[in-house]
């Protein structure tokens, strides 16, 4: 899917959700607690910013479909990332999401060879399945939910891949998820495993001249309602480091999640993602829109 086609899409989707919350009633049977459905993460799924979370995308509980659609920016010294993505939500078991995300070296990608304002993209498609649990009804259960799921990168730079040590321009990773809300104290937690093979996030291809071997990395959030509709936390995130030309760094964030409605959600952030392809100090701001039905 054309990235200017995803934008329209996710646009027409917030524009849907902020004007008409009464079509968004009538297609559900039911309705989500606000925030229960996460935010978007990075990568197109339910979760919180840089972590992908069980929960399952929209604001439809079993009864129904629901959907959501995000654009985001983290704006970095050095760099830009943006993405955009949609996902359905089905019968909050099934998760399908498609997200496109586009790097942007600004004037780093001169200092590097590649030329001012020299981008990287990719396609992220995914698939979560919920198998056990619910992370908000369950309050009487120790169980978290717990959902599985792939996410199918392809990168778009093969050329530049294969001249810093990238042994592929496509990859999948695997992760289980493990989230609960504890109502009784206003938190929520989640706890995820992901084998990966990918460089900063798949945007530099996957394995390398150091490795070339799926390992497993952590993603971890906690955060605490400060009230119905506002979400405080922090998240950190391990990565495997693959190309000998760079150390790759592990990634954290603060964030604020505030739902103005039961349709349109806006996340702040500040992030850092340490160095990347030996520009240091990366460290910025991440703002992220959601419309959901």
């Amino acid at each position: 899917m054309p990235s200017s086609l995803l934008l329209r899409c996710a646009l027409a989707l917030l524009s849907l959700a902020a004007s008409s919350p009464a079509l968004a009633r009538d297609m559900r049977a039911g309705g989500k607690m606000l925030l229960t459905g996460g935010v978007s993460s990075v990568e197109g799924a339910a979760g919180g910013g840089l972590a992908t979370w069980s929960l399952i995308a929209g604001n439809e509980t079993k009864d129904g479909i629901g959907a959501k659609a995000h654009v985001t920016y983290l704006a970095l010294p050095d760099f830009d990332l943006t993405t955009g993505g949609v996902a359905i939500g089905i019968k909050d078991r099934v998760e399908l999401s498609y997200a496109r995300q586009r790097f942007d070296t600004r004037a780093a990608g001169a200092a590097l060879g590649l030329g001012r304002g020299f981008t990287f993209a990719q396609d992220i498609y995914g698939l979560k399945l919920r198998v056990i649990g619910d992370a908000v009804y369950d309050q009487d259960k120790l169980l978290p939910q717990i959902s599985i799921g792939v996410q199918h990168k392809r990168a778009n730079r093969g050329a530049v891949i294969r001249a810093i040590g990238g042994r592929h321009t496509a990859g999948t990773d695997f992760y289980v998820a493990a989230t609960k809300v504890l109502l009784s104290r206003s938190l929520v937690l989640d706890a995820t495993l992901r084998v990966t093979k990918a460089n900063q996030l798949g945007l530099l291809g996957f394995g390398g001249d150091r490795r070339d071997a799926y390992r497993p990395q952590f993603e971890g959030s906690a955060g605490v309602l400060l009230a119905r509709n506002l979400l405080v936390g922090a998240e950190f995130r391990t990565r495997p480091s693959n190309l000998g030309f760079a150390r790759e760094q592990h990634g954290a964030d603060l964030f604020a999640a505030w739902s103005l409605s039961k349709n349109v959600a806006v996340t702040a952030a500040y992030a850092d993602l340490g160095d990347i392809a030996t520009v240091q100090d990366q460290r910025g701001l991440f703002l992220s829109l959601q419309g959901s039905l």
